[in-house]
Order: C-alpha cells, then sequence, then structure tokens
C-alpha cells in the first residue's frame, strides 16, 4: 500500500468532496478533479493523505501524480507562477500583441506572411509583452506552462532551414513559482 502526505501551511484550506479538491488560499482558490479507483485522498490534521489500495507500479505511479497535483495547488494558492519567452527576429520584424477580449496573443508579419498567427491562452493567465520577451503569469501552472507552449508552437519555422531561419518566440524559462516580493 503506497501513502504519501503533503502539509498544508498556515492560511490555506483545502477541502477533497467526492472527486474534486478545492484549495483556497491568500492568492484565490484552485480547484481540480481527481478520478481513479488507484488512489484516494483523505484530508486530516493539516495533511492531505494520498493512498492506494495496492502496491501495484499504476497506483503508485498515481499516487505520486496526485502528490505533485496537489503540491502545486497548494503552491498556486500562496504564489504565482511563471513562465518567460523571447521574441527573435533577423529577417522581418514581427509584431507580438496580446487581444485580451479573445483571450489569444496575435503575432503579425512572421517570416513576412501576410496573414497573422493566433497563440489561445489558458484560464485566467496574464500576458505581458516587454519588449522582446513575453512573460506569463498566473495562479495554475497546467494553464501558465500550456500557453507558453501555445505561443511557441504558433510560432514554429516550418519550410525553412532552421540553422538559417531561427525566427520565433522562443522559451527561456520554463514555468517556475515567483514568490509575492519579486
Amino acid at each position: 500500500m503506497a501513502t504519501k502526505e503533503v502539509e498544508i501551511p498556515e492560511g490555506v484550506n483545502v477541502s477533497y468532496k467526492g472527486t474534486l479538491l478545492d484549495v483556497t488560499g491568500p492568492n484565490g482558490n484552485i480547484q481540480k478533479e481527481f478520478r481513479s479507483t488507484l488512489a484516494d485522498i483523505k484530508i486530516s490534521d493539516k495533511k492531505v493523505v494520498i493512498s492506494s489500495s495496492n502496491d501495484r507500479r499504476k497506483s503508485k505511479a498515481m499516487v505520486g501524480t496526485w502528490v505533485a497535483h496537489t503540491r502545486n495547488m497548494i503552491a498556486s494558492a500562496e504564489n504565482m507562477w511563471e513562465a518567460k519567452l523571447r521574441i527573435v527576429y533577423s529577417h522581418f520584424p514581427m509584431k507580438v500583441n496580446h487581444d485580451e477580449q479573445k483571450g489569444q496573443v496575435v503575432i503579425s508579419n512572421f517570416l513576412g506572411e501576410r496573414s497573422t498567427r493566433r497563440a489561445k491562452t489558458k484560464g485566467k493567465v496574464k500576458v505581458e509583452i516587454k519588449g522582446n520577451d513575453i512573460i506569463i503569469t498566473g495562479m495554475n501552472r497546467e494553464e501558465v506552462g500550456q500557453t507558453a507552449a501555445n505561443i511557441e508552437q504558433v510560432a514554429r519555422v516550418r519550410g525553412y532551414d532552421k540553422r538559417i531561419f531561427q525566427d520565433g518566440c522562443h522559451l527561456v524559462q520554463k514555468t517556475k513559482l515567483v514568490e509575492k516580493g519579486e
């Protein structure tokens, strides 16, 4: 039987009803659904206890995955996640804008193309464009990482020699936790 515990810090409330884990802290509220017959979640004495009913490899993997998700959710309740991309162009100056109403990052004049490329932003992430840097911040690690991946994927070079045409939006900092004072 695999069992792991995650500490709940002061100022953070965790509740588990049905299949929904709800974490509330100073930063806000984050929820995630955990569905599986391989693992179970219980909350007791400022700890989240995640256990499986057997010692099989898949059960242990599920427990580890749920522990990682729970730790990320608790960290999100206190601090924000951040990812950075760099806008690189040498042949055609491209423009990058954030359209908040549509929830998209719009890339114009990529490799001299007339059409614009659009990358979707996930959830409640904040996209800032400062010079040649794109800074993505948000409460949910998965949403920040997926938004960065969407931007990077849309600005991929296809049909040209990548050694010569290094244009695009490249990830320079993976999704990491940013303390409130920074």
